[in-house]
């Protein structure tokens, strides 16, 4: 890598090598940083004296290296998912590597949720969903760390589930984790058992320690990064475009069949078969809900693909997969058809034949209705 940086000089705060030639890597300080006393990484500088918590890139397997060694300590995991992108944002492996520590699962960005959304359904599906992926977890707790929403109810659920032992935050990219930390920072200091930015030198590559109190501390870890998250398929003007960053509103469309939605131009949805009837869109408001004629699907994508059907822009499609196709026959309940990382469509539960496509890396699932 270049610069400063050998196993001699080790940032005091969370242990990683000392380097100063590139922003983007773990341990990076400006080369006058090097002539003082306590050398500490731009991290957790910014973490000391700021309050802000950053990712800092690490590949797969050196994450979950790192994740592996809880399992090994006494501890609460707290796992981040994201609320609208939860097969995405889930660390499939982290049942193999936590040990026998108890899990809360805290999904974040609830506030953008329609508030017809039965969160009491939400919170079991999740439940259910991380069990059927091989996690029990004590209970599901919904947050917002934009808004504060479900604080007060989840730094409760910590002090008792961790029992006077150490917490590990852990969480896919783009979930909101740093936010997350960063709120419960905000929300607890000046309490008697402040979490404060204080560190501990010598703590475990790639870990921040944050301190409950005198003999147990909050950790930060690393974001992993899972391949199922749409995200790593988009600029970062995409990103910010597929993101809801308020209330999203349901869009309802009157369809026949044969007829095809294009959501932006990151997933499709088609009516096979079926009598003409509702399908209620839930997908942030910024992205262009796009109908067209199942005859003419095909060569409305390949002719305005990064036009009219954006995201994503002309930055994104050189590493934008092709779409594969996944068809459905849905009866009796009302269901939703769950597009990763950007929303869902809810049918009514009468008779239909459907098929939605997104990327190959991204599939597409259905569940029953949460609205």
């Amino acid at each position: 890598m270049g610069g400063i940086e050998n196993e001699e000089t080790l940032c005091q705060g969370c242990g990683v090598n000392i380097q100063t030639t590139d922003k983007t890597q773990p341990g990076f300080v400006p080369a006058s940083a090097l002539k003082n006393d306590i050398i500490i990484c731009q991290r957790c500088f910014r973490l000391k004296h700021y309050n802000e918590v950053h990712d800092v890139p690490y590949t797969d397997a050196d994450f979950l290296e790192m994740i592996g060694r809880i399992s090994q300590t006494k501890g609460l995991i707290l796992k981040i998912v994201d609320v609208f992108d939860f097969n995405g944002s889930f660390i499939k492996s982290l049942h193999r590597l936590t040990g026998n520590n108890p899990i809360l699962l805290v999904a974040n960005k609830v506030d953008l949720l329609p508030k017809s959304t039965n969160i009491n359904k939400l919170k079991h599906w999740m439940k259910k969903s991380a069990a059927d992926l091989g996690l029990v977890v004590q209970d599901v707790y919904l947050v917002s760390a934009n808004s504060g929403r479900g604080f007060d109810e989840v730094k409760k659920a910590i002090e008792a589930y961790r029992k006077g032992q150490d917490v590990y935050v852990v969480g896919a990219t783009n979930v909101g984790k740093s936010t997350f930390i960063n709120r419960l920072i905000d929300e607890t200091s000046g309490t008697k058992d402040a979490i404060t930015t204080s560190y501990f030198p010598g703590t475990t590559l790639g870990f921040i320690e944050i301190p409950l109190d005198d003999k147990t501390a909050l950790y930060d870890t690393p974001g992993v990064i899972n391949r199922g998250q749409i995200t790593h398929y988009l600029s970062n003007e995409d990103i910010k475009q597929i993101t809801p960053n308020k209330e999203i509103k349901p869009r309802v469309y009157q369809l026949q069949p044969g007829q095809t939605l294009y959501i932006g131009g990151l997933a499709r949805f088609d009516f096979v078969k079926g009598e003409k009837q509702s399908f209620v869109c839930y997908f942030a408001n910024s992205i262009e809900i796009h109908r067209t004629k199942l005859e003419n699907a095909e060569s409305l994508y390949e002719k305005h693909l990064g036009g009219l059907l954006t995201p994503p822009n002309e930055a994104s499609l050189d590493q934008f997969p092709a779409l594969q196709e996944k068809s459905f026959k849905i009866s009796g309940n009302k269901t939703d058809i769950v597009f990763p990382g950007l929303g869902w469509i809810t049918l009514s539960g009468e008779s239909v034949t459907i098929s939605a496509s997104s990327p190959y890396e991204v599939p597409v699932s259905k569940r029953d209705a949460l609205i």
